[in-house]
């Protein structure tokens, strides 16, 4: 089966799919028509891919599975690959998320949503059946309209009540405005997203403003920005996102704070000192229940004088464990994984690695004790240690395979903002929400705390 990947580059690509700038309806349809005729009879070549800021990669004469459409009828045929992989969109992943332009970028995204408002904003879709791919129910039609309205779908797609695989783009390019991964399939996170009223959109687009607004000042040519509510971590060069990570960030009872940092060295194959608040919290909890747990996990206790003491003469029945220091050794078991990022501050957090890698895979990406977890973790620390010239990817893979433990500090220390924006937009059009997942805003947006 072929595979089409869609790439939105920049502001030439059809702006009414952006979902952010408002058309009319005539505009709408003239613009839908001409980019749908464009990306399906142009798919397979060279010009094809370029033209409009639109990449194509594969031509849909050579593969019958895929939709076709007349534009005279606005009409999908009844065609439908089974595969939700038909069709994914990405959005440009250059553009970090805090900029000089992004307070301006959000202020015309206000003026589009108070646009949409105006015209009435979006209607509920109803729930009790899950939505995906060749289904054919009258659920489908208020989908489309809740698509058509926040421009996610072309108005030449019409209304009617099959889900084809043109659906499933605008639902996964919504779903990645949304921070949800993008398998095309309305249910749970994706249904809630959508159901939030353009008014409450409004509002915490007004919120982050202020937010973006007050963090306006010169971030430095090279540094990381950790946004929470996205958990997800950039690390920007002169402007532009060199790498982009996926994150673990703090639950709602531990969370990650807001600070203004410099990284000054990173630690491969790290041992784990336990926080005393997880001494109390989680492991004289654990070890009631499993009195191997400590051993099992490589973890020791020690006094202050660094003797090694025996978990069976500890107490676990009070709080005793807290006056002791407890260390994990270096290893595949570690909490920090093999390497750790450090940024001496008084909240004790820092960026690492991380064993439990499926975590990254959720929606809902806030299980951490405040620390931020992050995928891929060794491109970043290629990218901090760049600046030395003694680094490649390949000695930092040699490192953490020998399993030595070793600090490196950076040539330059390297600014590091963990921030809380949960909407923003970048100069191409594109408009991203998040969930507030510390309800910072004030507003009723819908929590992501499941994964569905």
């Amino acid at each position: 089966m072929m595979k089409v990947k869609v790439t939105l580059l920049a502001a030439g690509a059809f702006v009414a799919l952006a979902g952010v700038v408002p058309l009319s309806t005539a505009e709408a349809n003239t613009a839908g028509n001409r980019w749908f005729s464009n990306l399906l009879s142009t798919g397979g070549t060279e010009a094809g891919r370029n033209q409009g800021g639109i990449q194509v990669a594969a031509n849909r004469q050579n593969d019958p599975s895929l939709p076709t459409f007349s534009p005279r009828s606005a009409e999908w045929s009844d065609r439908f690959d089974p595969s939700s992989d038909t069709l994914s969109f990405t959005f440009d992943s250059r553009q970090p998320t805090l900029s000089a332009q992004t307070a301006d970028n959000i202020q015309r995204s206000i003026d589009t949503y108070l646009a949409i408002a105006s015209r009435g904003g979006w209607g509920a879709v109803p729930g009790g059946q899950m939505l995906r791919v060749g289904l054919s129910h009258r659920n489908v039609r208020a989908l489309r309209e809740r698509l058509i309205a926040s421009g996610d779908l072309s108005p030449a797609a019409g209304v009617s009540n099959t889900f084809d695989t043109y659906v499933e783009a605008a639902v996964r390019r919504f779903q990645a405005r949304h921070g949800l991964v993008p398998d095309g399939i309305v249910r749970g996170e994706t249904l809630a997203e959508l159901n939030v009223p353009v008014e409450v959109r409004l509002e915490q687009l007004r919120t982050n403003l202020v937010r973006v607004r007050s963090m306006s000042a010169d971030l430095g040519n090279r540094h990381v920005m950790v946004n929470i509510p996205a958990a997800e971590v950039e690390a920007v060069e002169n402007g532009v996102v060199a790498s982009r990570h996926t994150a673990v960030v703090g639950r709602i009872d531990r969370q990650s704070p807001l600070l203004n940092d410099k990284i000054d060295y990173v630690s491969f194959n790290p041992y784990w000192t336990v926080p005393k608040s997880i001494i109390r919290k989680d492991i004289i909890p654990k070890m009631r229940e499993d009195p191997t747990y400590l051993t099992r996990y490589k973890i020791r206790i020690l006094d202050n004088k660094g003797n090694e003491i025996d978990p069976a003469v500890v107490d676990w029945n009070s709080e005793e464990a807290v006056d002791y220091r407890l260390k994990q050794d270096p290893g595949d078991q570690n909490s920090l994984g093999q390497i750790r990022i450090n940024f001496p501050n008084e909240h004790a957090v820092y960026l690492h690695d991380t064993p439990q890698q499926t975590l990254f895979g959720q929606n809902a990406r806030f299980h951490s004790s405040g620390c931020v977890r992050v995928q891929n973790v060794r491109q970043l620390v290629d990218w901090l240690l760049e600046p030395k010239g003694d680094w490649s990817r390949a000695k930092i893979d040699a490192v953490v395979r020998s399993g030595e433990r070793l600090d490196v500090s950076l040539k330059r220390s390297t600014p590091i903002y963990f921030a809380y924006i949960t909407a923003w937009s970048t100069s191409d059009g594109i408009v991203h929400f998040r969930p507030d997942i510390y309800n910072r805003d004030g507003l009723a947006t819908p929590l992501a705390a499941t994964d569905t």
